[in-house]
């Protein structure tokens, strides 16, 4: 692919120069295949670029490609009639005794084929390319047995060679404790979750490991255990932790120089400070809290204040978050939690990177590659202020359109 100069744009670059949003008024990109090779100002263009011939982007604005680093994409079935009985008044365990819950997302994952799952998750990803995003990290944890948990992630590499899109896998075998095992927790680790993430990673299937540690799934001895396995196997990690309440696993995850830890409502100093020390993102799940009417706020002044790095994901999954929307991901973080348009803009690109563990995207520097989003806004601030309205003008990955 020859190069290509993109002229006439507001471009936020999200580099860590000092100037918010890292923004690059009358900006000017030179492109050479997949990698951006220089970016700065139009009338700074180096003489090298000046015979290609000019894109006019209109004065519109461009981003990095947004990442949704935290999904649970592929799964069976869905919860609506859960999500209405508990607006008619029903309890968990009510809901739970019709077979609702976490465990009639399993059963219906794991009754569905290999095609029924991608058909049905690709709607999802559909949804999330539209809206500009360019990287996607997708999960298993709906199949809690060794077939079907391979199946979810065999799905999930799928996704990218069906759609132009980069996806990272994490094994979740973790997630929840299947009715075949209630109360054998330790039986279903070792007898299906552990030797299952070594059948995953022994067909490529695994970038990363993931569990949820809460009192309604795994211990924090137990998420070692877990971890244990996957430092074995050479896979980074990162954990659904302190959502319900506080058990310390963010700690413990931090300790093990996790990539990121997830949700985070009941984080308090001790885990915040043991997120900074490792380098540990805190991913943020407004989808979540706004489902499920939680009024427990992660704390926002602490990971601030000790300069954790802070991302934004949809958390898109059946029960709990059914939201297939960065954009109003984005809105959410700054009405629900008060980030600021630019942390949550910078949260759903150079932040989520860094949760994914990438470093070739995120940003808008040279050498990075050319994932891009150009929208119709002259300010990037109205990416979040909007609600249910996309603005995207056109999506670029790895150099095309």
């Amino acid at each position: 692919m020859s190069r290509r100069l993109l002229t006439n744009a507001s471009i936020v670059t999200l580099a860590e120069t000092g100037l918010p949003y890292g923004l690059i008024e009358d900006g000017a990109l030179v492109l050479d295949g997949d990698t951006i090779v220089w970016v700065g100002k139009a009338t700074e263009t180096p003489g090298e670029h000046s015979s290609l011939v000019a894109e006019d982007l209109g004065g519109r604005l461009i981003t990095p490609g947004l990442i949704d680093c935290h999904t649970h994409v592929v799964f069976g079935g869905n919860r609506a009639r859960e999500f209405e009985m508990r607006l008619q008044g029903a309890t968990y365990e009510e809901v739970a005794r019709a077979g609702g819950g976490i465990i009639s997302t399993v059963s219906a994952t794991r009754s569905a084929s290999e095609e029924e799952l991608l058909a049905s998750a690709l709607t999802r990803v559909d949804a999330l390319i539209a809206e500009g995003v360019t990287t996607l990290e997708i999960k298993s944890g709906y199949g809690l047995d060794h077939e079907t948990e391979l199946r979810m992630l065999r799905v999930a590499r799928k996704i990218a060679e069906a759609r132009p899109i980069h996806v990272l896998t994490t094994f979740l075998g973790a997630h929840a404790v299947p009715p075949e095992y209630k109360d054998r927790a330790d039986a279903y680790l070792d007898e299906v979750c552990l030797p299952t993430l070594a059948a995953a990673h022994k067909e490529g299937l695994v970038d990363a490991v993931d569990g949820f540690c809460e009192r309604i799934a795994f211990s924090p001895d137990q998420m070692a255990r877990v971890f244990d396995k996957a430092s074995d196997l050479g896979l980074p990690i990162k954990l659904h932790a302190e959502q319900l309440s506080n058990l310390g696993g963010a700690a413990l995850a931090a300790s093990r120089k996790a990539l990121s830890a997830d949700h985070l409502e009941y984080l308090d100093e001790t885990g915040v400070k043991a997120m900074a020390e490792h380098g540990t993102v805190a991913v943020l799940l407004p989808g979540a809290f706004y489902t499920l009417r939680e009024t427990q706020y992660p704390p926002l002044d602490l990971l601030r204040q000790h300069k954790v790095p802070i991302a934004l994901a949809t958390d898109c999954n059946p029960g709990s978050s059914p939201l297939a929307s960065l954009l109003l991901t984005m809105n959410m973080g700054c009405t629900l939690f008060r980030m600021t348009p630019e942390e949550a803009l910078a949260g759903v690109t150079r932040e989520a990177a860094r949760a994914l563990g990438l470093t070739n995207v995120g940003t808008i520097e040279a050498g990075k590659r050319a994932d891009l989003a150009v929208w119709n806004v002259s300010h990037p601030a109205e990416l979040s202020y909007r609600i249910g309205f996309n603005v995207l003008e056109t999506r670029i990955f790895g150099g095309s359109r």
